[in-house]
C-alpha cells in the first residue's frame, strides 16, 4: 500500500498521533509525515504510505503558509497560549501601542532574517527533542538559523484592555517558526507576545483546499502527487526493466531530479542525471519494489 494523505490537522493533537490514527485506519505501519504541526495548530499535515514515506523530504522543505492571531501584551514559555506566563506588559504600554507601529515591525521580518526556534520545539538536541528537555526541566536555547520569510499580511488588529490581537497570514519557508514570529515581535516592541492560534494553509504543492479530516481523506497515488513535484518522464518497457533492476539508462533530457512513470503511468522511480566515465546518464536514487 503506497500513497499520500492529505490531512485538515485538527487542534489538541500531535503529528505523531495523527500518524499513529492512520496507521491504524490503513492497517500499516508504514505512515510518516511532512512537518511537525503543534498540538494546538491546525490544518494541512501530509501523510506519506508506504514507499511514499521517502518521497516526504521532498515536500517537508517546500514552502509553507499560515493564519496565526498574535496576542501582545504577554510571553510564554513556549511562546504559544499553552505555557506559562513569564512576563506582562502594563495597562498602559498596552493603551499607547499604535497599530502602525505594529504593522512597521512585523513588516522588518520580511525577507531572510536570523531565527531562534522555540525551545519547546521538536527540534533533536543531541537525539532528543528540545520540548522533551523543556519538560525535564532542561534550559534549551537554539542557536539562531537562517529562515526566509516571503510575505506577512496584517488581516486585523483588535485592542482589549490586557492585549492586542493581531491576526496576521505568513508565507514562508519550511523550517520558519511562526510561534517565534510571536515572541519576538513581543520583544522589539517591549510588550511580550505569544500565538493564539495557527492554522497551516499551505505545504506546496497542497493547500488546505486539498485536505479532509483523517477520517474522511482519501489514500491518493502516488502518481498523481508526484507529478506536482518533478518532471515526469514515461519509460518503455524495457527502460522500466532496466530501473527496477537499478541500472542506469539514457540520460534525462531535464536536470534536476525526474519522477520515471512505467507504460501504465505507475511511478517507478527517481531518476539523476550522473557521469558514469565519459557518459551521462540517468541514475535511479529511489526505485519502487515490485510487491
Amino acid at each position: 500500500m503506497d500513497g499520500f494523505l492529505l490531512v485538515d490537522k485538527a487542534g489538541a493533537m500531535t503529528s505523531h498521533d495523527v500518524v499513529a490514527m492512520a496507521r491504524k485506519k490503513l492497517d500499516t505501519k508504514k505512515v510518516g509525515h511532512a512537518g511537525t504541526l503543534d498540538p494546538m495548530a491546525t490544518g494541512v499535515l501530509v501523510l506519506g504510505v508506504g514507499i511514499a514515506t521517502r518521497l516526504l523530504t521532498y515536500i517537508t522543505d517546500g514552502k509553507k503558509a499560515y493564519e496565526a492571531t498574535i496576542n501582545l501584551g504577554s510571553a510564554t514559555h513556549t511562546d504559544d497560549k499553552d505555557g506559562d506566563v513569564i512576563s506582562t506588559a502594563t495597562a498602559d504600554q498596552i493603551a499607547n501601542m499604535d497599530d502602525q507601529v505594529i504593522t512597521n515591525e512585523l513588516a522588518k521580518f520580511v525577507g531572510t532574517i536570523k531565527q531562534r526556534p522555540s525551545s519547546v520545539s521538536a527540534i533533536k538536541i543531541d537525539g532528543k527533542s528540545a520540548h522533551a528537555r523543556v519538560r525535564a526541566g532542561e534550559s534549551v536555547e537554539i542557536p539562531e538559523r537562517d529562515v526566509t520569510i516571503d510575505e506577512i499580511v496584517v488581516k486585523e488588529i483588535r485592542h482589549t484592555a490586557t492585549a492586542i490581537e493581531v491576526d496576521v497570514s505568513v508565507t514562508c519557508s519550511a523550517g520558519t517558526y511562526i510561534r517565534a514570529i510571536a515572541r519576538d515581535l513581543g520583544e522589539r516592541l517591549n510588550l511580550g507576545g505569544h500565538l493564539t492560534t495557527l492554522r497551516r494553509t499551505l505545504v506546496s504543492p497542497f493547500t488546505l483546499q486539498d485536505c479532509h479530516p483523517l477520517a474522511q481523506a482519501p489514500l491518493i497515488s502516488i502518481t498523481e502527487v508526484i507529478e506536482k513535484l518533478f518532471p515526469i518522464r514515461k519509460l518503455d518497457l524495457a527502460q522500466s526493466r532496466e530501473i527496477t533492476f537499478g541500472r542506469v539508462i539514457e540520460q534525462n533530457q531535464q536536470s534536476g531530479i525526474v519522477a520515471a512513470l512505467d507504460s501504465q503511468d505507475n511511478f517507478l522511480a527517481l531518476l539523476e542525471n550522473k557521469l558514469q566515465g565519459s557518459q551521462v546518464v540517468a541514475a535511479p536514487i529511489l526505485v519502487k519494489v515490485s510487491e
